[in-house]
This record gives structure tokens, sequence and C-alpha cells, in this order.
């Protein structure tokens, strides 16, 4: 089963985004920041990281960075507000495989990731 680590600091968007892939028949782990998903991450070693930029004590790029570093073959979804070209960029430029900016299509986000899962 294909494990999936939803981190991101807004409630409403882990129970929503949980819910959606548990319902598609993934694992699903969440966190609600950067520092609780670098201790899932060692202990699940999950896929597929889908991944907010601006939470609490570390932050998505940081995850992102320490992930790539230590888990090459680990997918990263960044799911975030941030839509700069610059801030894109530079989540791509750390190895994120995808760059959603929010508000999102849950449709869309499902089918991007049994993609990048397959």
């Amino acid at each position: 089963m294909n494990k999936i680590l939803i981190v991101d600091d807004e409630p409403n968007i882990l129970l929503s985004l949980e819910f959606l892939f548990k319902k598609e028949g993934y694992k699903v782990f969440i966190a609600r920041d950067g520092e609780e998903a670098l201790g899932i991450i060692e202990e699940m070693d999950p896929e597929l990281v889908i991944l907010d930029v601006m939470m609490p004590k570390v932050d998505g790029y940081e995850v992102c960075r320490h992930l790539k570093s230590r888990h090459l073959a680990t997918k990263v979804i960044f799911l975030t507000a941030k839509s700069k070209q610059q801030e894109v960029q530079k989540g791509l430029n750390l190895g994120a495989d995808l760059y959603l900016t929010k508000p999102f299509s849950t449709k869309d986000l499902v089918q991007k990731v049994k993609i990048l899962m397959n």
C-alpha cells in the first residue's frame, strides 16, 4: 500500500485530504508542522509527501531539502498559497515533483498523485 504524508498547519486541509486519499486506498499520515513531518518521514518512509510551505517550527522548503538529501525516491508535492514565480522555482529547485497553489481542485490533485505514484 502506498504511503502518503500530508503536512499542513490548517486542520481543514489535513482532514479533507486525509479523508480523500484514504478513500482512494492510500495509507495516510498527517503532520501539523515541519518538525513533526521530519519525524514521520524517518519513521514511516512515505512514497509521497504533500507539503505546505508556510508552517510553524520548520517550513516546507526545509522539509523538502532534508527529505531530498536522504530519501531520493520520495516524491514531493508542494500545496501552498505561495504562488510567486520565485517561490515556485525555489520549490522545484529543491527537488519538488509538483508545485500546486491554493485554492486547488481535489479531483486534479488526486489525478496528479496517481500519475506520480505510478
